[in-house]
């Protein structure tokens, strides 16, 4: 074993391979686990939305769909540097793939500055659920405000799975940049990727089931 590949090798472990195998099935059951979470909140949105189409359709108009439509550029784009970030590590470009993480992470920082600003507007409209709701469209107030509820709940988890995601992007940047993550021991950074690229899948499904179904 090679001096560069023994410093990656963690002393749990036999091999190199042994430690990347179980480094991808920890994150691929995670990853699992955390689809079976985010599949609840869809089913349970999906079932209500049936039930009370036309209240969610309603209530559904008064989020911005301008904004939702930038932040899902935004997360693409972010999704698109990560995937150059773990390229750049495999390349043993340190220097650039710290520079890409930073880019990612400007993205969803912008993302999550976008989201506060509507849950902002949201506050100056009383549309957040509790005893300030206020609700004046047509729609039953009570369904309006059970669409803002969960629109409250699955946005504010992906926020928070996206907050996660920032700091462990910025505790990677530095081991990095400090030469923790060599060519052959990239796969750490793949699996930080993995993540990344889930956040921005629950997005894809959200941005539509909450901003686009029945709008016209």
């Amino acid at each position: 074993m090679s001096d560069s590949h023994a410093s990656s090798l963690a002393h749990h472990f036999t091999d190199m391979d042994q430690q990347i195998e179980s480094n991808t099935l920890g994150m691929w059951v995670f990853l699992v686990t955390e689809v079976m979470f985010f599949s609840g909140l869809f089913l349970l949105y999906i079932i209500y939305r049936a039930a009370y189409y036309q209240e969610f359709a309603e209530a559904s108009h008064h989020l911005d769909i301008y904004l939702g439509t930038t932040n899902t550029v935004v997360l693409l784009c972010s999704s698109l540097s990560m995937a150059l970030a773990v390229r750049s590590v495999q390349l043993g470009q340190r220097k650039a793939a710290v520079g890409l993480l930073l880019v990612t992470l400007v993205l969803g920082t912008t993302f999550l500055g976008i989201k506060g600003f509507e849950y902002f507007h949201k506050y100056e409209e009383h549309l957040i659920p509790g005893s300030g709701f206020i609700y004046e469209g047509e729609a039953n107030p009570h369904f309006a405000q059970l669409f803002f509820v969960l629109y409250f709940v699955m946005t504010g988890f992906h926020a928070l799975h996206m907050i996660i995601g920032a700091g462990v992007i910025i505790y990677f940047m530095v081991r990095i940049w400090r030469g923790a993550f060599p060519p052959e021991n990239y796969v750490p950074v793949e699996m930080l990727g993995l993540y990344w690229h889930f956040v921005d899948i629950v997005w894809v499904f959200l941005f539509p089931l909450l901003y686009l179904i029945g709008r016209h």
